[in-house]
């Protein structure tokens, strides 16, 4: 059900029942110029979102929304954050008018009960979220939300949060972990920001590292970062980035499969490696 108007927005809720199964995603968001830009990355967002169907309300977990315990953004006209500087007037033009949806909000509320999730009426939708929705539903006429990530909660924490919502998959709700698996941004070769398949050896070995675990759905080995690979640290410095994955991750289940996209470096210090699940 797509969401035109107000009216349509208010009968939302009523409509949302079980549906097929969606598939759940990591998106490797990468650089903000993605959003005005065409480029191999931006055209596989596309390519990913035409192969999914009945997609009711669209939740994301953004590595741009750090917050001291869990929210949900609970507004009906979420707007459009520029959460960045230094980049040309015309990204700073862009807007992602999409809806909210303060039901699909309350929902999940009453949907987790590891902690109490705080409706959030501020935040919007950053970009981490609108950059990629801009190339996959560029009508933005499909309700969307973010979930906070718990900057005192765990990795673990957030991996076992991801479960209670797992449910949403099997109501129209597409779960979006949005951020970058290597990203080191002080580490960043400007002088070859372009240049898809260039990385450190260091992001080379991280990449191959969490992939490997990925596919043998060894995810325990990405709950501890402390054991995992020397070069583990040099490509996850901060866990902001790395964390939206976990979300993904913590959606799945034996009978997903898992297909990998837009698994490329680049800059020498990103990734923009992005997973469909189911």
């Amino acid at each position: 059900m797509k969401i035109n108007t107000l009216k349509d927005l208010s009968n939302w809720s009523a409509s949302l029942k079980n549906s097929n199964r969606l598939p759940a995603l990591f998106i490797g968001h990468g650089n903000p110029m993605n959003a005005i830009e065409e480029n191999q990355f931006v055209r596989e967002f596309r390519t990913v979102a035409k192969s999914l169907e009945e997609i009711q309300a669209i939740l994301v977990v953004s590595a741009h929304w750090l917050t001291r315990g869990t929210s949900v953004t609970a507004m009906s006209q979420p707007r459009t954050i520029h959460d960045f500087g230094g980049f040309p007037k015309a990204l700073f033009e862009q807007q992602y008018p999409a809806p909210g949806s303060p039901e699909l909000a309350q929902q999940i509320v009453n949907a987790v009960s590891s902690r109490h999730v705080h409706l959030d009426h501020e935040w919007g939708l950053d970009h981490g979220t609108w950059t990629v929705l801009k190339h996959m539903y560029p009508q933005a006429n499909i309700p969307v939300i973010q979930f906070s990530i718990d900057v005192n909660s765990s990795l673990k924490a957030h991996y076992e949060l991801a479960k209670e919502l797992k449910n949403l998959r099997s109501k129209g709700v597409l779960i979006i972990g949005s951020g970058n698996i290597v990203h080191n941004l002080r580490a960043v070769d400007f002088s070859r920001i372009n240049e898809v398949g260039y990385g450190y050896d260091w992001a080379h070995q991280s990449r191959a590292f969490v992939n490997e675990r990925i596919q043998k759905r060894e995810f325990d080995a990405l709950l501890n970062l402390d054991e995992a690979p020397t070069a583990i640290k040099m490509a996850v410095p901060t866990t902001d980035h790395y964390i939206p994955l976990l979300y993904t991750l913590g959606l799945t289940d034996a009978r997903d499969e898992i297909q990998f996209f837009n698994d490329e470096l680049l800059a020498g210090s990103l990734s923009m490696t992005s997973i469909k699940i189911g």
